[in-house]
């Protein structure tokens, strides 16, 4: 079973602002705070998504082919949560729109480290 999902940043501070506002649109809040680690999570609930300055003291890469998928509640919030993170300083890596199945509405965007992010909703999942 998968517990969470962590990304690299080169920049906590700013990543953090970044995750705040676009997890917000979730309505994920951080759920823990320590050197070099930020998690994020529903209010109430334990850290399933973290952004952290690596272990080994290197630069924070991102992965070819690599992405994390958030879940919507709607349309309109896929719509939000990419907007936001093109306001945060996010490049668009795909606007909103209905894609793969007729009711599967998505979007993809990088935040300000290049990490993939997807943002989905389909009635029913």
């Amino acid at each position: 079973m998968l517990l969470g999902v962590c990304l690299g940043t080169n920049d906590l501070d700013n990543a953090g602002k970044f995750y705040d506002r676009v997890l917000g649109t979730l309505g994920m809040v951080r759920t823990m705070e320590v050197e070099g680690e930020i998690g994020y999570g529903m209010p109430g609930e334990q850290s399933c998504f973290w952004i952290l300055t690596p272990f080994n003291q290197q630069p924070a890469t991102f992965g070819n082919g690599t992405q994390v998928t958030f879940k919507a509640a709607d349309n309109s919030t896929v719509d939000l949560f990419h907007q936001t993170a093109l306001h945060m300083g996010g490049v668009d890596e795909g606007a909103p729109g209905f894609r793969y199945r007729p009711e599967y509405y998505g979007a993809y965007c990088r935040d300000p480290d290049g990490n993939k992010l997807h943002i989905m909703f389909e009635p029913g999942v």
